[in-house]
């Protein structure tokens, strides 16, 4: 995946974060809607985030950027090591442009195409690696693949939730229906009968933790003492279960990884003996989702801008477009947030529309047709399928323009 570092031999500015004067200068030229990627903030947050890990590596998720020469980018920095993608598809397509590619699929599949490209591929077999977390799925990979032909690298995805109750009480993601160390080495001797399948790997997305703000200024006093009472536990109580898991799985076949975190639970994650990588990709970009965590704070770096089009009354101003709404749970905090010219908000009868959004606000009597607001997606990579084109700023000018997977013409989900 190629950098998105501009030409060594031209003069760049040292790396820091653009403001909105500079991104207004650097992008002058461009007309509304467009995307930018602030190198200088990008480049910061990948730092702190290899701080965070405490040595250990961080498997970037894909889904996150969204952009292979960021990814390309991001891979160059100390403390990154391979992908972590979200489906078999793409995962076979960035392995195809990148001959040393480590990737694995965060996801299970059921697509028998992309599976029989894989295993008819001795090279993308090599380094691509499938998630599993039942016997269905490993009786479809096995129908899909054949008896003949390289072997194909399975992780299990273990359960990362806290389960109260006798399981009454269940918080977390519902993900994988492999909960306790004895199922995790049930399913793996399952995997080793397989001659086809190689076990290589176990994975823990630990969503309750690294996924939920502890700090969320919107929530009364009390619910924020009680996130942080409850990632607490989980912590403490999923580090005991991971490890067993990981020992009761490698009694069965040897490990080459334990992957566990993410962008919110770094430092809880990497402090774990078991756990051998990190896997995190949403720090890098710094979506609004991501601005109330109390243990660290990254730099927004990606940003849309939209134009002014309709003065509808004293107060209003509405732009074209704007309906850039994150996946999850519908919310207010799934909306994109205006965020310059400051003292703009939303209006809750209307929201961000399709073809107009509509905001009000101290700031919106300074605007005038044509003017531009700019806004943060409420999520990382979702961004990314709007636009084709990502506006890579350093300082205050546009240091190279680098297509998304939508610009690529790929849209795998």
């Amino acid at each position: 995946m190629a950098s998105a570092r501009p030409d060594a031999a031209a003069a760049a500015p040292a790396p820091r974060p653009a403001g909105f004067a500079d991104l207004e200068k650097a992008t002058a030229g461009l007309q509304p809607p467009f995307a930018v990627v602030d190198l200088g903030a990008l480049r910061a947050n990948a730092a702190q985030m290899a701080r965070r890990a405490g040595g250990k590596p961080i498997r970037l998720a894909s889904k996150s950027l969204r952009c292979r020469a960021l990814i390309g980018e991001v891979l160059d920095h100390p403390g990154f090591s391979g992908v972590l993608a979200f489906t078999l598809p793409e995962a076979l397509w960035l392995a195809a442009h990148d001959p040393a590619a480590d990737v694995l699929v965060g996801y299970p599949t059921a697509d028998t195409d992309a599976l029989r490209r894989l295993a008819a591929d001795e090279d993308a077999a090599a380094r691509v690696t499938v998630m599993v977390d039942s016997p269905e799925q490993l009786d479809l990979l096995t129908a899909a693949i054949g008896p003949s032909g390289p072997p194909v690298r399975v992780c299990l995805d273990l359960d990362a939730s806290l389960r109260l109750l006798g399981g009454r009480v269940h918080l977390g993601m519902r993900r994988s229906p492999l909960h306790a160390p004895g199922h995790a080495a049930d399913l793996a001797r399952a995997v080793v009968a397989r001659p086809r399948l190689r076990l290589v790997g176990v994975m823990a997305y630990e969503g309750q933790i690294a996924g939920v703000g502890d700090d969320q200024p919107a929530q009364p006093r009390p619910m924020r003492t009680a996130v942080r009472v409850v990632q607490r536990l989980s912590a403490r109580e999923l580090r005991a279960r991971r490890a067993a898991a990981v020992r009761a799985v490698r009694e069965v076949a040897p490990l080459e990884f334990v992957n566990g975190g993410g962008t919110g639970s770094l430092e809880t994650t990497s402090a774990e003996p078991a756990v051998t990588e990190l896997g995190a990709g949403s720090g890098i970009y710094a979506p609004a989702l991501f601005d109330h965590y109390r243990g660290f704070s990254p730099l927004p770096a990606a940003y849309f801008a939209l134009a002014v089009v309709r003065r509808p009354a004293p107060g209003h101003v509405t732009v074209l477009g704007g309906g850039w709404t994150a996946s999850g749970a519908p919310g207010p905090d799934r909306l994109p947030v205006p965020v310059h010219p400051a003292g703009l908000r939303l209006l809750g009868a209307e929201g961000a529309g399709e073809v107009q959004t509509p905001l009000t606000g101290p700031a919106a009597d300074s605007l005038r047709i044509g003017d531009r607001v700019w806004f943060r997606h409420a999520k990382a990579g979702e961004l990314c399928e709007r636009v084709d084109t990502l506006h890579l700023v350093e300082h205050d000018r546009v240091v190279d323009a680098v297509p998304t997977y939508r610009g690529e013409g790929m849209a795998f989900l």
